[in-house]
C-alpha cells in the first residue's frame, strides 16, 4: 500500500527492529512503531497495535526473531514463545507461527539460530503476501462471472478485518476488489 507516494507493508525487519503500523493511532495518525523486544511485540498485539489475524502470526514470529536477539537461549525462548501466544490465546495465526517456528529452531545451534529464525519469519510474511494475492485472483474470477450475468455493477460484502492493514501487503477482500477495479468492474463494497 502506498502513503504518501511510498510504499508500507504493514509489518518488516529492518536493523535488528521489527517495524510496524500502530494500529491504534488510525485514523488520525500515521505512525510507525519500532519493536526491540519480544515484550514489544506481545504488546503490540495484546493492545491491538496489530491487528488481523495474518499480521498477528507474522509479529509473533518476527517476535521470537527478537527474543533470540535479546537473549539467545533456549530456555528464554521457549517463555517468550508461551507468552507470545498468551498475548491473544483465541488468534490461530498467532499459535501457528509459533509452533512453525519453535519446530524449526528446535535442535539448531545457537551460531545459527537466528539466521533460521529471521529466514523463517521472512518466509511467513512473504507467504502470507502470496496467498493474499491468489486470493484475490481466485475472487477477481468469480466477479467477473457476477459481473458478466449482472451486466451491471457488483456489491461486496466484507467483514472482519479484511484490508491489507489485517495482513501483510494486499488484504484478503480488497486483494479481489483491487484486481476487479483494474479489469474496469464496477464493485461497491459493504463494510
Amino acid at each position: 500500500m502506498k502513503i504518501n507516494g511510498k510504499k508500507y507493508r504493514t509489518i518488516w525487519f529492518e536493523k535488528n527492529i521489527v517495524k510496524i503500523i500502530d494500529q491504534t493511532k488510525l485514523p488520525h495518525k500515521f505512525e510507525i512503531k519500532d519493536l526491540k523486544t519480544v515484550k514489544d511485540a506481545i504488546h503490540a498485539i495484546k493492545t491491538m497495535e496489530v491487528r488481523g489475524a495474518p499480521l498477528i502470526g507474522a509479529t509473533a514470529a518476527y517476535g521470537l526473531v527478537l527474543s533470540i536477539i535479546e537473549k539467545n537461549d533456549l530456555s528464554f525462548l521457549k517463555k517468550s514463545s508461551e507468552e507470545l501466544v498468551a498475548s491473544r490465546p483465541t488468534a490461530i495465526n498467532l499459535k501457528w507461527a509459533i509452533d512453525r517456528m519453535m519446530k524449526k529452531l528446535s535442535g539448531v545451534n545457537e551460531k545459527d539460530i537466528l539466521k533460521i529464525a529471521l529466514n523463517e519469519a521472512k518466509a511467513i510474511t512473504e507467504e502470507d503476501v502470496k496467498f493474499c494475492k491468489s486470493i484475490g485472483l481466485n475472487g477477481l474470477k468469480i466477479i467477473e462471472d457476477i459481473a458478466n450475468k449482472k451486466k451491471d455493477s457488483v456489491n461486496i460484502l466484507t467483514h472482519c478485518n479484511a484490508g491489507w492493514l489485517a495482513t501483510i501487503d494486499w488484504g484478503t477482500a480488497t486483494s479481489p476488489i483491487y484486481h476487479a477495479h483494474q479489469k474496469g468492474i464496477k464493485v461497491h463494497v459493504w463494510v
